[in-house]
């Protein structure tokens, strides 16, 4: 999954995925009702990337609390992001155990938990890391790993060559 290119823009509600660089300003595109604007270097962007959760020891990146939604919640949608904060601290509680509750707000996981769940309906989620193959592509491609057919090793005899006289 490539945050990177999905963008949080301070004052404005939503996620933007960057569409195409302009000379002073990144053209970006609403995921939510997929509209496009100018978004000026003067406005405060954060690619969710960058994101990351205050824990009890290092800090957690945004992907990898994504990730814990994505695998506690069986790929379904996270509770709704307007319910009491009690229920989402507790909601995040089992999601990411490990969180600092003194430095993450309930206002934070509203966000998260929002943003999880319009990246979950969008359909822009996905867990698997560069160049590994999804497993409905292995089966589309009809050899699975294992019944590739093994690497012969080619051993060869060392050549005696005779030196030359030229230089190289």
């Amino acid at each position: 999954m490539d945050l990177n290119k999905i963008l949080s823009i301070a004052g404005k509600s939503g996620l933007y995925k960057v569409v195409s660089q302009a000379k002073s300003a990144v053209i970006v595109e609403s995921i939510g009702d997929n509209k496009r604007f100018p978004a000026f270097s003067h406005e405060k962007m954060s690619s969710l990337e960058e994101i990351s959760v205050f824990t009890t020891g290092e800090d957690l990146p945004l992907k990898d609390v994504f990730k814990a939604f994505h695998q506690k919640l069986d790929g379904k949608p996270g509770i709704d992001p307007k319910a009491e904060n009690k229920e989402l601290m507790k909601f995040f509680l089992e999601m990411v155990p490990e969180f600092d509750s003194e430095r993450v707000y309930a206002s934070d996981i509203r966000k998260m938990v929002s943003w999880y769940n319009m990246l979950l309906e969008k359909d822009l989620l996905d867990f698997n890391e560069p160049g590994e193959d999804k497993p409905e592509e292995k089966a589309a491609e009809g050899t699975a790993p294992e019944e590739a057919a093994p690497e012969e090793s080619i051993i060869k005899e060392p050549v005696d060559e005779k030196p030359t006289d030229e230089k190289v």
